[in-house]
């Protein structure tokens, strides 16, 4: 199956059902990993809102949820520069703090978003991204919940768009190859 984005074709890649039987194991291991203990859930947007909704359902613990907005994206590509949009207005010092991202490929907004957090002093901070993409990927920090390794491919759906365009999709989807 395939679906059409303004003018780019894409081919299904990962499904409805492989992606919310991966977020059931992620959520476990979030729900083991800090049994006992609060966590703060930050969703980076407007990727990671399908992702966050479904994961804050599969975790077992006391949550709260907190969202920043970041873009470095322009179509297809990354700017390689990052402009925070929106703030986060919790106080997130002394508390575990997740942050939730629908992909990580170079790393740059990550980056950007882990050295402005850190200055917050939180207890632990640590990453879960749906998606990662390690043959993008420049930096050495480590992704403490990764969903799925993919190709350095572009992907819309579940949140992920092209232009604004597909989010709604309840699959992921890559860009055809012509």
């Amino acid at each position: 199956m395939s679906v059409k984005l303004k003018d780019k074709e894409f081919e299904i890649f990962l499904s409805n059902e492989n992606i919310d039987f991966r977020i059931s194991e992620l959520g476990s291991a979030i729900t083991q990993d800090f049994s006992g203990q609060e966590l703060i859930l930050v969703g980076v947007l407007n990727g990671s809102f399908v992702f966050i909704a479904d994961l804050c359902r599969k975790i077992d613990l006391q949550i709260s949820t907190s969202f920043i907005k970041m873009s470095s994206y322009l179509g297809t590509e990354s700017t390689g520069t990052v402009r925070s949009i929106l703030g986060l207005e919790e106080k997130i010092e002394g508390k575990n703090v997740l942050i939730v991202e629908d992909i990580v490929d170079t790393g740059i907004s990550m980056d950007y978003l882990l050295k402005a957090l850190s200055a917050l002093n939180p207890a632990k901070l640590s990453i879960v991204t749906l998606l990662h993409k390690p043959d993008a990927f420049q930096f050495n920090y480590t992704i403490d919940y990764v969903g799925f390794e993919i190709p350095n491919k572009f992907v819309v759906g579940y949140g992920l768009d092209y232009d604004g365009l597909g989010r709604n999709l309840p699959d992921i989807y890559q860009l055809s190859t012509p």
